[in-house]
């Protein structure tokens, strides 16, 4: 009888209330290669389940491949470091993102505004928008989408795309948002897109607050950029576009 064999008994007859030092001894199976045989074991279907995530999500990093696991039909708390040392190990890196192109224009005369939620505790829907823009790259060219999020309940409120990176795009976006509901504060970057009269008229029209991130401080919109984030790694990385509603 193989070990593998006398492990897979012991485990059976551990399961029914047998001693576990007993049923080992009476196998003439030690209760360190048990172990070790049961660690070994486990390393193989962790290994399964990380190559599995990354052939789903070829541009997840371990954070993101560690979140994954927890989830059905893995459902394995794994370390962190773990799931690192497993991705060296399978020599499964995670891909450079392609060079594209720059959406934010902050050398621009419209008024800035201050910065109304860092560290604001935001506990309700419609509390507080957030709002970004990124491009999609076509077979020739760009097209470009801006997003608004509801940060509370992570709900896309409103969203345009436009083949040109003008003001038009982030009003139109808007429009669709106020359409159906309306925030307390909305916030954004500071690109000329989100500081045009026009954009800035219809949130006081509504009588909405106005923040901005302050220039060169990405993380100060960093809600807006995590959902651009899972946009462009769940989606657009995965595809090739030959126009904005077909991929290739």
């Amino acid at each position: 009888m193989t070990p593998v064999h006398k492990r897979e008994l012991v485990t059976m007859f551990h399961a029914q209330g047998y001693p576990l030092a007993s049923v080992c001894r009476i196998l003439g199976l030690s209760r360190s290669s048990y172990y070790y045989c049961s660690a070994e074991t486990d390393d193989a279907a962790v290994e399964d389940a990380v190559k599995d995530i990354a052939r789903q999500f070829p541009t997840y990093g371990s954070r993101r491949i560690t979140h994954q696991l927890r989830r059905p039909p893995h459902e394995r708390v794994i370390n962190r470091k773990r799931v690192q040392r497993l991705l060296r190990l399978l020599n499964l890196s995670r891909p450079r993102s392609r060079r594209g192109c720059r959406t934010t224009d902050s050398c621009h005369g419209y008024p800035r505004y201050a910065n109304l939620v860092k560290d604001l505790v935001i506990d309700r829907p419609d509390q507080v928008w957030v709002s970004d823009i990124t491009y999609i790259r076509l077979r020739t060219g760009f097209v470009y989408l801006a997003v608004m999020m509801d940060v509370f309940t992570r709900a896309i409120r409103g969203w345009q795309l436009r083949r040109t990176l003008d003001g038009e795009l982030t009003v139109q976006a808007l429009d669709r948002a106020l359409a159906k509901h309306r925030p307390e504060i909305h916030h954004s970057d500071q690109g000329i897109q989100y500081a045009t009269q026009a954009y800035i008229a219809l949130l006081r029209r509504h009588h909405v607050q106005i923040s901005m991130a302050a220039t060169g401080q990405p993380t100060e919109n960093g809600y807006a950029e995590r959902v651009i984030r899972t946009i462009k790694e769940e989606e657009v990385y995965l595809s090739d576009y030959d126009n904005p509603n077909r991929p290739l």
